[in-house]
């Protein structure tokens, strides 16, 4: 039953992961989510359902639009496949339960984040809004309103933390080093994981990030790199991994 479940939460993720694909490519481009409804951005072709089997349809069609025939990104069935990963590995990790619900708000959050953020080198800011709601009310109601009040304290405490860290690094460098959005989304950190883990993901991210900042920094000074998405990737990470309190606290004393 449990691979049954597993898979289901395979297909389940494929399919959100489409759906987040559109999200994180349109709403930083101020578009609608709903209308028009896919397309190929290369002849504006009009997708049939059938072209819209997250997974299946980019294999069968052999990565080409059916009209004009022009190659379609590899990044829409990575992000699908991805998605899907994310989904049926906590699942398979927590079976249903509230620890379940918290993985996929992250994991969801996370694959928006990399698409766009990746892109435009944006989080729009009615994603993060959306998710800090939807974090909060699942901690409402998982945790009372105790836990949902030292949720949002994390989730302030967190983001001025970040926000006197990109001070700092503007200091230090002179020139933006954060962005607007990794300061917000420090917030639904907080509100997810609480203030411990969350400073925790901070070193954590870094860490993930430095290898590859070291590479595009070799091959080009000017290049950006994002730094949303290893944000979200220390934080489900530490979530899946069951890293709580006390085991950061080990690490240091």
């Amino acid at each position: 039953m449990r691979i049954l479940f597993t898979v289901f939460m395979w297909i389940m993720g494929s399919i959100f992961g489409s759906f987040f694909n559109v999200v994180g490519y349109r709403i930083p481009k101020n578009l609608s989510i709903v209308s028009p409804g896919s397309f190929c951005p290369k002849c504006n072709h009009k997708l049939k359902w059938y072209e819209l089997i997250p997974i299946v349809s980019y294999l069968i069609q052999g990565g080409k639009c059916r009209s004009c025939h022009e190659k379609i990104s590899v990044i829409y069935p990575m992000i699908e496949i991805t998605t899907a990963i994310l989904f049926s590995t906590s699942y398979f990790v927590f079976g249903f339960s509230y620890e379940l619900i918290i993985a996929l708000v992250v994991a969801s959050f996370l694959v928006i984040v990399i698409v766009s953020d990746i892109n435009y080198l944006i989080i729009p800011d009615e994603v993060t809004f959306f998710f800090c709601i939807l974090i909060f009310v699942v901690k409402l109601v998982g945790e009372g309103i105790k836990g949902s009040i030292e949720a949002l304290l994390s989730g302030l405490f967190l983001f001025l933390l970040m926000y006197v860290i990109m001070l700092l690094g503007n200091m230090i460098f002179k020139k933006e080093s954060l962005g607007g959005g990794d300061v917000k989304l420090m917030f639904f950190v907080g509100l997810a994981i609480g203030p411990v883990l969350g400073a925790f993901s901070i070193f954590l991210s870094s860490l993930i990030a430095l290898p590859l900042s070291l590479i595009v920094y070799l091959k080009n000074k000017d290049n950006v790199i994002p730094f949303g998405p290893f944000i979200l990737i220390a934080t489900f990470a530490l979530i899946l991994f069951r890293i709580d309190y006390s085991s950061v606290l080990s690490l240091f004393t």
